[in-house]
């Protein structure tokens, strides 16, 4: 489904807006602190609005948007530094199921992810964490039963909709696991931000069902999915720090005069201007290009640089604006109670996740024939 510039406006400043209101720095702190590490009445209302169904059709329930709206959501989900599993389940598990399930697979998972009464997530991944064929680790046998672990599982412990990438005797397969399955254990992990929840899943001749015939290509677009919302999510909280520090140069004084005033912090400021207007259009124009890309060549060609430029783009425009961020507040940014320090933790637990600066370089360079 297509929709204009100005109605995907209309979609942002909604959610910008809800988020205002129910994400407040305050909310966040609160949040990242509980059992489950989300909020579900927030969550509820996400749904109401449609952005847990924006890749699901309609005809199970959700908008049937594409990578733009996606993007121009996750831009405000990164400003206001959303924990909640959105990636996790409405992006990369619905798009893996579009990508790889059957019918019946789709008519019975999306309903449930598109109306926030079910959570997804996707254990993909081994300990290496390249997010590559290669890095999968857990196998499945000729009866289904799958072995083996899986790490850096986004939202793990809260998941109902649990999909894992394994390895069979005809290449990647994609299977869904029940929650309760026998000899399948998940552990929550430490993590550098609380805001972002992440677990190992281990797998003992686990029972499973296998979502159609699909493979590592199915596997590869519902990542190119996540790394445009995650890009996306990076952009808006790169904008938002920028515009923080911004407000901050303004209003603190120091020798009689504001702060930003200063030469150096001038010079500071302009740099840091380029990587947020650098990481909004790379995040933009890999959802530009990944909505408009057909089956020529050429096309997938253009698609696959775009979304890997934008993945280590906006990830080290991130951190590159967030550690600037802390510097710029002097003293007070290096207190806990300052925001920096929550939009320096999403930064860099962004570098890794669905492949880090290098995994994507090394894709760039492939669209490009190098």
């Amino acid at each position: 489904m297509t929709i204009s510039v100005a109605e995907r406006a209309e979609l942002r400043t909604a959610v910008g807006e809800l988020l205002a209101d129910k994400c407040t720095e305050a909310d966040v702190r609160r949040v990242m602190e509980s059992d489950e590490g989300f909020d579900r009445e927030l969550w509820r209302q996400l749904a109401e609005q449609g952005v847990l169904g924006m890749l699901v059709d309609d005809d199970h329930g959700g908008l049937g948007f594409g990578a733009q709206e996606l993007e121009a959501v996750a831009e405000e989900t990164g400003a206001a530094l959303l924990p909640a599993p959105f990636i996790s389940s409405a992006v990369l598990t619905v798009a893996l199921i579009n990508a790889a399930g059957t019918a019946e697979d789709k008519q019975r998972l999306l309903p449930s992810l598109a109306d926030g009464t079910a959570i997804g997530t996707v254990a993909l991944t081994g300990k290496s964490g390249t997010w590559t064929a290669d890095g999968v680790d857990v196998r499945a046998a000729e009866d289904g039963t799958l072995t083996g672990s899986a790490h850096y599982v986004t939202w793990g412990q809260v998941a109902d909709v649990v999909l894992v990438v394994a390895r069979t005797g005809d290449g990647i397969g994609v299977f869904e696991v029940a929650t309760d399955g026998a000899g399948f254990e998940r552990a929550a992990v430490t993590v550098f931000d609380p805001t972002v929840r992440l677990s190992t899943y281990t797998f003992t001749n686990t029972p499973a069902r296998r979502l159609g015939t699909a493979g590592w290509d199915a596997v590869q677009q519902a990542l190119d999915y996540a790394v445009i919302a995650l890009a996306g999510e990076q952009a808006g909280g790169t904008r938002r720090i920028f515009d923080i520090t911004i407000d901050y140069l303004k209003t603190r004084f120091q020798f009689g005069r504001a702060i930003g005033s200063f030469q150096a912090l001038k010079h500071m400021a302009a740099d840091l201007l380029l990587e947020v207007e650098s990481a909004t259009s790379a995040a933009q124009n890999a959802a530009a290009r990944f909505a408009a890309a057909d089956d020529t060549d050429t096309d997938a060609e253009a698609r696959d640089g775009a979304v890997a430029l934008a993945g280590f783009a906006c990830a080290e425009a991130y951190v590159k604006t967030t550690l600037a961020a802390v510097q710029m507040h002097g003293g007070i940014g290096f207190t806990w109670e300052h925001p920096c320090h929550l939009y320096v933790r999403r930064a860099r637990s962004g570098l890794q996740l669905f492949g880090d600066s290098g995994l994507h370089r090394e894709r760039y360079l492939i669209s490009k024939g190098a």
